[in-house]
């Protein structure tokens, strides 16, 4: 399966279970709200039902108090309660709609209570007749005595008090469900948040670290591999996976591969052209010393008959043999960098430098010497840049007043030295030339200079994956400036 899909595949399951939450949550939550929501409105049915109640108790109250004083003014509060009764059983039956026992028990207290109000306003009508007429004082007090007396209007009143005794009861009861199950509620949204949150967690740190681990450790053999690579090994990663990253082992493979038989091809030439090197040298240095020989037996045999003018030719030809010689030693040494392995070894590089200057400066260059280092490394290689940048420095510098200075700093894994003359100095359009093999600013019948000593040093720092630079004009002299590996 393909990383792509994997990873795809791995968002989709999170999505899913994040959108499983999510609909549960929408769930649970309309159910804690629509649990507070009855609350609220059962909280108002009990406060309307004791409204209610109080209502019907004050209608009692003004109803008899007229009954006994014979006072209009307890019929006010009678009448308005009487319609306010009506108004809140209205009311009452909306909030309880959804309760058809708790209806039908609203609906029995209303049947009451229009019972109860037809006894009381007969009561009421035939008192105020038989205040205004005493021919209506028997009838009165005969309804006095057969309803009011044998209390038929408190039988009313105690139905109505019992049904609204079941009837808050009977909501207290719903109310407690209500808030049992809005607490349920609650707890399971709380639950299935957690639970839905830490699967989410869990199987999204699962994914990623199965990805991560999985992914981690073929890059690790990947990385291992560029790393053998650069070191020479050109081994091969084992990666029989189909997805994206089998493209990439397949080609770091067959880069392997390729670099293996460039390099095989690479060090063949090499060691041919380092062959040829040493048999070019022997056979050019052979025609040279047999031309020596014959001018030294032309000099021995014709001596008498040499003219000045061919005398002086005679003499030149030494030098030029020489030349040649030095060119060859030069271009072996340049052919020899890097083909030999070199120990490496704890070296002090102001004692190093010394002992190089005592070979090569004359008496009259004064050296002087910053704090060198010390460290570990090719003692043969770093003495050959020295001796060929102290040699150059000699020869472009007066003897008389030649000074040359050799400074070390540090940069980090590196350390900078600094070997400067105050010679003739050299030109900035040279100073890439003076690095090129056989290039040189003398004469070429000067034999001091092949041009081969600062290509050789060029050779040697680039081999360390260092640098070298000039810094110079003419007149002013030359400051060799170059990297070094600490280790």
């Amino acid at each position: 399966m393909k990383l792509a899909t994997q990873i795809s595949l791995g968002f989709f399951i999170v999505i899913s279970i994040d959108l499983l939450d999510s609909y549960t949550n929408y769930s649970l939550t309309k159910k804690v709200n629509t649990n507070a929501a009855f609350l609220t409105i059962s909280e108002a049915i009990i406060r309307n039902s004791s409204t209610l109640n109080k209502g019907i108790i004050d209608v009692q109250s003004a109803f008899r108090g007229y009954l006994l004083t014979n006072d209009e003014s307890f019929l006010v509060p009678y009448y308005d309660n009487s319609k306010a009764i009506f108004v809140l059983i209205n009311q009452e039956k909306k909030l309880i709609s959804s309760s058809p026992s708790q209806r039908r028990k609203l609906d029995s207290i209303l049947l009451l209570q229009k019972s109860w109000l037809g006894y009381a306003n007969l009561l009421i009508e035939t008192k105020r007749k038989a205040t205004n007429d005493t021919s209506f004082a028997k009838e009165y007090q005969h309804l006095f005595n057969t309803l009011f007396k044998k209390q038929v209007g408190k039988n009313y009143t105690d139905q109505i008090t019992n049904i609204f005794r079941l009837f808050d009861r009977n909501e207290y009861k719903i109310r407690e469900d209500r808030r049992y199950a809005l607490a349920n509620s609650i707890k399971q949204t709380e639950t299935f948040s957690i639970f839905f949150s830490s699967l989410t967690i869990i199987i999204g740190l699962s994914g990623a670290i199965y990805l991560v681990r999985k992914i981690s450790k073929r890059i690790d053999g990947m990385v291992k591999l560029a790393e053998n690579i650069s070191q020479g090994d050109f081994t091969k990663v084992n990666d029989n996976k189909m997805d994206e990253l089998s493209s990439l082992s397949k080609s770091l493979n067959s880069m392997s591969n390729k670099l293996s038989h460039n390099i095989s091809e690479l060090k063949k030439r090499n060691d041919e052209l380092d062959q040829f090197a040493y048999v070019v040298s022997h056979d050019l240095k052979a025609p040279a010393r047999g031309i020596y020989n014959v001018m030294q037996w032309i000099e021995e045999d014709f001596a008498e008959n040499i003219s000045p003018k061919m005398q002086k030719y005679l003499e030149i030809i030494p030098e030029r043999i020489q030349r040649m010689e030095n060119l060859i030693d030069g271009l072996l040494d340049y052919a020899r960098i890097g083909s030999e392995k070199q120990t490496k070894e704890e070296v002090d590089v102001a004692i190093l430098v010394n002992e190089v200057a005592e070979e090569i400066a004359s008496n009259g260059h004064q050296m002087y010497l910053s704090e060198l280092p010390k460290l570990w490394t090719e003692k043969l290689l770093l003495r050959q840049v020295f001796s060929n940048l102290i040699s150059n420095a000699v020869k472009y510098t007066p003897a008389d007043n030649g000074k040359i200075n050799i400074s070390c700093i540090e940069k980090g894994n590196l350390f900078e030295f600094t070997v400067t003359d105050n010679g003739v100095g050299i030109e900035r359009e040279y100073h890439e030339k003076i690095f090129v093999i056989f290039q040189t600013l003398r004469e070429k019948n000067d034999k001091e200079s092949t041009g081969v000593g600062l290509a050789i040093v060029k050779k040697i720092v680039e081999s360390k994956n260092c640098s070298i630079k000039i810094n110079s004009s003419k007149g002013n002299g030359s400051s060799f400036i170059f990297t070094w590996p600490k280790n």
